[in-house]
């Protein structure tokens, strides 16, 4: 009998390519899954997980969470890979150096960002410096300008540069921008799909709620990946639809009824989260979205903010502050309902959009554990995937278990795998794929962060294994464990 590294014995099985629940052992070896059996497996350690539950660890496809402590609050909350794929880096390979000498919990990887590509390109600006600089410069004019014909062949230039240092992909924040050029649009999913690779978008403005915008925001991506044949990826449909949301929902499986290769993703949440200097986030652009000033919570001092006036101020000051935006009321059935038609809606990926930390009334404490209060983000960082479990399988069974696992992780991986060869051993437990493993229980499995403690970690998973190493492990977080790998196109 083959001896495996670690074996995981009597759990609930789940693996959602195959359809496999049932009480079953898992054997890890040298950061694979090397056997899946209902007989007993021999290990050099044995662990007894009877009672729980065992799945691929969940795949975050929109975390700007780039930090150890960010895979930490994420760790809890069940998740194993993180990839920064709406937004993106460039130059991309700084982000991957960056992460690898400071080393992850989680596996990680990026795409290449057209809008940090075209603040350079177009904007001017120091190309480089990270998510921090691109929050900084995001209320900035000068790179959401028309671009010149040279500009443009220099921002593709950038792009295809990152694509070649193994970016995964094109991150498109054309709703930050929302007054480029359509066929701007176009040229990059044209270089994308001639790379073979994904785009993901983050769309303008919708034409109920801006009608003069250049081109409708759901119709640009459909538009797009009809006529360019590249895969494009429609990252949180919730929070861009808003209350268009059904008519968004339609086109796109219209479009994939005839043939066209259109992904979405969603949180359940009803607020979102953004530099407050975002172009969506002007005062005279609120009415679009339906909220007004007092629907948004400036992070770094937990307000309200009171009017229109302060609104400017404060986009002035610190366009890269992070604030809370109200865009549905969770206690109204009404709103929630949008949330969970968009999050349940065929085939739609669980994304978090994981925020980074905010560090309030002290200086940043980044290796801390547990995290202080003066770390603030949004709850989504720290609960959205233990949320969908506790809502939607345990308290209103719109999912089964097995359904939930897949959008949380079969599904990501697909997005991917074309592209990624990496993540077609991910998603899965099967001999061969890589043990990236979550062991919970099903019965108590849930989100714990509010608005007010954003901080506070999910709860219910036992362990958390990344390439067969514990990250997590009886339910504590192992404060040495840096065992993420990047993940490359």
């Amino acid at each position: 009998m083959d001896t495996h590294d670690l074996v995981l014995s009597g759990a609930r099985v789940l693996d959602p390519e195959t359809g496999l629940d049932t009480v079953a052992h898992v054997g890890v070896t040298g950061g694979v899954i090397s056997a899946v059996s209902t007989r007993p497996l021999s290990g050099r350690e044995h662990l007894d997980v009877s009672g729980l539950a065992i799945a691929p660890g969940w795949i975050d496809l929109h975390s700007h969470s780039h930090t150890v402590a960010g895979h930490r609050l994420q760790a809890l909350d069940g998740v194993t890979t993180v990839l920064d794929l709406e937004a993106g880096i460039s130059p991309v390979a700084e982000a991957y150096d960056t992460a690898a000498a400071e080393g992850r919990p989680l596996n990680y990887g990026f795409s290449a960002s057209w809008g940090m590509a075209r603040m350079a390109a177009v904007g001017g600006m120091p190309h480089g410096g990270g998510l921090a600089a691109a929050l900084g410069a995001i209320g900035s004019p000068a790179w959401q300008a028309e671009a010149s014909r040279a500009q443009l062949q220099a921002l593709l230039g950038l792009i295809e540069a990152d694509l070649a240092d193994g970016a995964l992909g094109i991150g498109l924040l054309i709703g930050y921008a929302p007054r480029v050029d359509p066929q701007e649009y176009v040229a990059v999913a044209g270089l994308a799909a001639k790379a073979g690779t994904p785009t993901y978008t983050h769309a303008r403005d919708l034409v109920e709620q801006t009608p003069d915008l250049p081109i409708d925001g759901a119709e640009e991506i459909v538009m797009a990946a009809v006529e360019t044949g590249a895969h494009m990826h429609y990252c949180h449909v919730n929070s861009t639809s808003l209350r268009q949301l059904d008519r968004v929902l339609a086109l796109v499986e219209r479009v994939r009824a005839e043939g066209a290769r259109v992904t979405t993703e969603a949180y359940p949440y009803g607020a979102g989260m953004t530099g407050i200097g975002a172009a969506f986030l002007a005062p005279e652009a609120l009415p679009a979205s339906g909220i007004g000033p007092e629907s948004i919570v400036y992070v770094p001092t937990g307000e309200r903010v009171a009017d229109a006036d302060m609104l400017r101020r404060l986009r002035a000051a610190d366009p890269g502050g992070l604030a809370v935006v109200h865009f549905f009321d969770e206690d109204d059935p009404a709103d929630l309902a949008f949330v969970d038609r968009a999050l349940l809606s065929p085939g739609t990926v669980v994304g978090s959009d994981a925020m980074p930390l905010t560090w309030v009334g002290g200086p940043p404490e980044p290796l801390a554990w547990p995290l202080p209060p003066s770390a603030v983000t949004h709850p989504r960082t720290a609960g959205t995937f233990s949320r969908v479990l506790r809502r939607h399988v345990r308290e209103t069974g719109r999912l089964t278990l097995l359904e939930a696992v897949a959008r949380c992780s079969l599904l990501p991986a697909r997005v991917l795998e074309d592209a990624v060869p990496a993540m077609r051993r991910k998603g899965r437990i099967q001999p061969g794929c890589d043990a990236d493993l979550i062991v919970f229980d099903p019965e108590t499995v849930g989100d714990r962060a509010t608005y007010a403690r954003s901080t506070t970690p999910s709860a219910g998973y036992a362990h958390v294994l990344v390439g067969g190493r514990f990250v997590v492990r009886s339910g504590e977080l192992l404060l040495d464990a840096l065992p993420g790998r990047p993940i490359r196109r």
